[in-house]
């Protein structure tokens, strides 16, 4: 099923872009990776990993959606090649923002980062295990205590680089902002964003959608018991 803007000559049109699915699970990512870094740096490792199953939910979801989602939320819709990314950012010092139904080539990179390094985070903080051993993600059972410390630290190395990517992301919206005069946040809260012509963006039927949360939320509750029923 397809929703799509009524066709004007008139100039750009609020168009439907980011469907609820795409928007919640941006907002979460952004409440969690918070509350992630906030209860690891108070110790609180019992909040950290139900954090962490929140963050392997919500991730396993948009990767799920990326591909059975609708519009703009496919991987397809916005991730290119080097041809097409690197011929997108010489177009960057121009002050007009050159208009993209979605994440543009650049900005695809970006999530693709994100995504694969919440990968990391999660998968190494399944296997992690604590310097005396007692506080141990749910799989840490599953190496040996070497292991589980090398896992540990490459947990560590892996959300230094979210943060690295988080500054720069955040650094790109201002950008977008303040030089292309582009508002991109506004567009991941009410969904909609100007665009010229007649978009047609595609809708994802409700069972697709689901059929995603239940599986996220089950692969979440199946690591968090250890991989056991």
């Amino acid at each position: 099923m397809a929703s799509e803007e009524p066709a004007t000559d008139a100039g750009p049109v609020r168009a439907r872009l980011w469907d609820a699915p795409t928007r919640l699970v941006h907002w979460l990512l952004v409440a969690l990776i918070a509350f992630s870094w906030w209860s690891a740096e108070n110790d609180d490792l019992e909040r950290h990993r139900w954090s962490g199953y929140a963050v392997l939910a919500v991730v396993a979801f948009r990767i799920y959606w990326g591909f059975a989602g609708g519009g703009a939320a496919r991987f397809a819709s916005f991730v290119k090649g080097p041809k097409a990314t690197l011929a997108y950012m010489k177009t960057l010092p121009d002050r007009s923002a050159r208009e993209t139904p979605g994440h543009n080539p650049l900005g695809a990179v970006s999530v693709l980062a994100i995504l694969a390094t919440l990968v990391v985070q999660v998968a190494t903080g399944l296997f992690a295990v604590d310097v005396d051993g007692i506080e141990s993600g749910p799989l840490s059972d599953r190496v040996d205590f070497d292991t589980g410390r090398a896992l540990a630290e490459i947990h560590e190395i892996s959300f230094t680089v979210l943060q690295v990517l988080v500054i720069l992301h955040l650094a790109a919206i201002a950008f977008y902002l303040i030089y292309k005069r582009n508002n991109l946040i506004g567009a991941m809260i009410t969904g909609r964003r100007s665009l010229t012509g007649n978009p047609k963006i595609s809708v994802a039927p409700f069972w697709r959608l689901a059929l995603g949360v239940i599986l996220a939320a089950a692969l979440a509750w199946f690591v968090s018991k250890g991989l056991r029923l």
